[in-house]
C-alpha cells in the first residue's frame, strides 16, 4: 500500500462498513417509525433533550449534538413542536438565542420509542456481534474516534434511554394522537 489509497481488501471492508451502516439505519428508522411513530432524528432530539439539564438545550448546541444543520434542526424542531413533543423558548438575555425544551409528552413518547429502538438495536446489531469479537470491534471503533466520542455525541444514548424508560413508564398507555 502506498499510503495514498487503501488496498483492495481494505477498500472492500470500507464499502461493506458503509453498506452495513446504511442498511442498519434504514431498518432502525423503519422499525422506529412503524413501532413508535418517530424518525431516528426525532428520537435523537428527544434523547439529547432528556439528557440535558432542565430538559433544554440551545438550538445551536442541539444542532451540533445531533449532527444537523441549524436550518434542518429548526424545521425538525418546528414539526416536533406541532406534535407537542418539544417547545421553543427564547434564551433570557439573548434576543437571538432559542432553547428547545422537552415536554412531558416528549418524555412519554421517548420512553415508548426507546423500547422499540433498543429492541431493534439488539436484533439488528448487538445479536450479530459475538462476545468473542466484542473487544476487537470495540477497539477498532475506538480508533475511529480517538479519546472516545465527545460527550455531546453519544450515538446510542444508553444512559438516557434507560432513564427515559424508567422515568417514563406509564403502564403501556399510549400518548400518541
Amino acid at each position: 500500500m502506498d499510503g495514498q489509497r487503501p488496498d483492495a481488501r481494505r477498500l472492500a471492508v470500507w464499502r461493506d462498513f458503509l453498506q452495513g451502516h446504511s442498511l442498519l439505519m434504514v431498518q432502525l428508522e423503519r422499525e422506529l417509525k412503524d413501532g413508535a411513530g418517530l424518525s431516528l432524528a426525532e428520537y435523537d432530539v428527544l434523547l439529547r433533550l432528556r439528557e440535558a439539564p432542565g430538559r433544554r438545550m440551545r438550538m445551536s448546541d442541539l444542532s451540533v449534538a445531533v449532527l444537523y444543520t441549524t436550518g434542518g434542526l429548526t424545521r425538525l424542531v418546528d414539526r416536533m413542536a406541532q406534535a407537542s413533543l418539544v417547545t421553543r423558548e427564547p434564551a433570557p438575555g439573548d434576543r437571538r438565542g432559542v432553547y428547545a425544551v422537552l415536554t412531558d409528552t416528549g418524555v412519554e413518547r421517548l420512553a415508548e420509542a426507546a423500547a422499540v429502538h433498543l429492541a431493534g438495536v439488539q436484533r439488528n446489531f448487538a445479536a450479530l456481534l459475538p462476545d468473542r469479537e466484542l473487544d476487537q470491534v470495540a477497539g477498532f471503533l475506538a480508533r475511529l474516534a480517538p479519546g472516545g466520542a465527545p460527550e455531546e455525541f453519544d450515538a446510542c444514548g444508553a444512559t438516557a434511554v434507560a432513564a427515559a424508560v424508567e422515568a417514563g413508564s406509564h403502564g403501556g398507555r399510549s400518548t400518541r394522537r
